[in-house]
C-alpha cells in the first residue's frame, strides 16, 4: 500500500487506486469524528499555508476548514497585498513562504504547471489547488469521493462531462482520476469549440471508454452521473467567442423531468447559468453536498500528507 506522507500532489495521476479507497474510508471516519468533536488533535502543532494567486472560494476555504478541523493552524497568503505588487517574483515568494517552515503549502495559480515549476525549490509538500487550464487534482478527488458516496461505487459508472471541456481544469483531472477505476465510460458533451483537448484524450486512451457528443439529450438516460461545468469567461482570449458560446448548455428541471432516469447531477461550482436554480431541490442534485464533501476528503488528504 503506497503512502502519501510528505509527497507533493500536483496531478490526479498522483493518486493510485489504493490511495483513493484509503482516502475515502479515512474521510468517512473523519466525518464522524469531526461531527462528534468539531476540532480534532491530529494536526496539532502543524501549519498549512494557503498560497492562492487566483481567486477561490470552495477550494481555499475547504482546505482551511479541513486543516482547522484536524487541529492544525492556517496561514493565508494574500497575493493582492503582498510584495508581488512591488515586483517580487512568484518563485521568490514561494521560497520566502517555504522559509518560514510550514508543514504543507496549498497553491493555486492561473499559470498551468506553476506548482510543478516550484516544487524543487520548496521543501514543504505542495498540494495543487488548481493550475490554470491544466489540472485540479483535489477537485477530482472530492468528485470521485462524492460519486462513491452517492452510488456506492465508481467502477462501472457511465458519466457525462458537460460544458467547457477545453478551458476547464476540472474535466482533465476528473478524466485522469477515473482511469484508476474499472469499466468506466465517459461522454464528453460540448460544442466543437469547447470539446476536450486531444492531450487529455491521449493520456486516458485505453484506460477508459470515451465518446465525444454534442448534445446531452443524446446520452442522458445512459448516465449515472452528469457533471456540469461552467463556460469560463476568464479563460477566453477572445471575448467574442465567450459571448457566442455562453449559455450553450443549460440544465433545467423541466428538461430533466422529460426523462425516465435522472442521473446524479454534479458541478464543481461556481455556476453561472448552466444549472437553473429549480434543479437544486431535485434529489439527484448533489453539487452543494459535493462542495461540503471537500472538507472531509481534503482533511483525509492532509492527514496522510502530514503523516499524522
Amino acid at each position: 500500500m503506497s503512502s502519501l506522507r510528505g509527497r507533493d500532489v500536483l496531478s490526479a495521476f498522483d493518486f493510485d487506486r489504493e490511495d483513493l479507497f484509503r482516502l475515502f474510508e479515512l474521510a468517512e471516519r473523519l466525518r464522524g469524528e469531526i461531527s462528534g468533536r468539531r476540532v480534532l488533535d491530529y494536526a496539532r502543532g502543524k501549519v498549512m499555508i494557503t498560497a492562492f494567486f487566483e481567486p477561490s472560494t470552495r477550494t481555499k476555504i475547504s482546505f482551511q476548514f479541513a486543516m482547522t478541523r484536524l487541529g492544525g493552524e492556517v496561514v493565508d497568503f494574500i497575493e493582492e497585498v503582498s510584495s508581488i505588487r512591488k515586483g517580487e517574483t512568484e518563485e521568490d515568494t514561494m521560497k520566502i513562504l517555504d522559509g518560514y517552515d510550514p508543514d504543507v503549502i496549498v497553491v493555486r495559480h492561473s499559470k498551468p504547471f506553476f506548482p510543478h515549476s516550484v516544487k524543487d525549490v520548496v521543501r514543504a509538500p505542495i498540494i495543487s489547488g488548481g493550475d490554470g487550464t491544466n489540472e485540479h487534482p483535489t477537485q477530482a478527488l472530492l468528485d470521485v469521493y462524492t460519486i462513491w458516496r452517492e452510488l456506492g461505487r465508481v467502477d462501472g459508472i457511465v458519466i457525462g462531462i458537460l460544458g467547457d471541456l477545453k478551458y476547464g481544469r476540472t474535466p482533465p483531472s476528473l478524466s485522469y482520476i477515473l482511469t484508476r477505476f474499472n469499466d468506466v465510460t465517459i461522454y464528453y458533451i460540448a460544442p466543437k469549440q469547447l470539446q476536450i483537448r486531444d492531450e487529455v484524450l491521449r493520456k486516458i486512451e485505453g484506460r477508459v471508454r470515451y465518446h465525444l457528443v454534442g448534445s446531452v439529450e443524446e446520452v442522458i438516460e445512459k448516465l449515472d452521473v452528469l457533471y456540469v461545468t461552467r463556460i469560463q469567461k476568464e479563460r477566453f482570449e477572445d471575448p467574442r467567442e465567450y459571448e457566442r458560446l455562453k449559455g450553450s448548455y443549460i440544465i433545467t428541471r423541466s428538461m430533466l423531468e422529460k426523462y425516465r432516469k435522472i442521473p446524479v447531477i454534479m458541478h464543481p461550482l461556481p455556476r453561472v447559468d448552466e444549472i437553473a436554480t429549480d434543479v437544486d431541490t431535485l434529489p439527484q442534485a448533489k453539487y452543494f453536498e459535493q462542495a461540503r464533501n471537500g472538507v472531509f476528503i481534503r482533511a483525509a488528504l492532509l492527514k496522510e500528507v502530514l503523516g499524522v
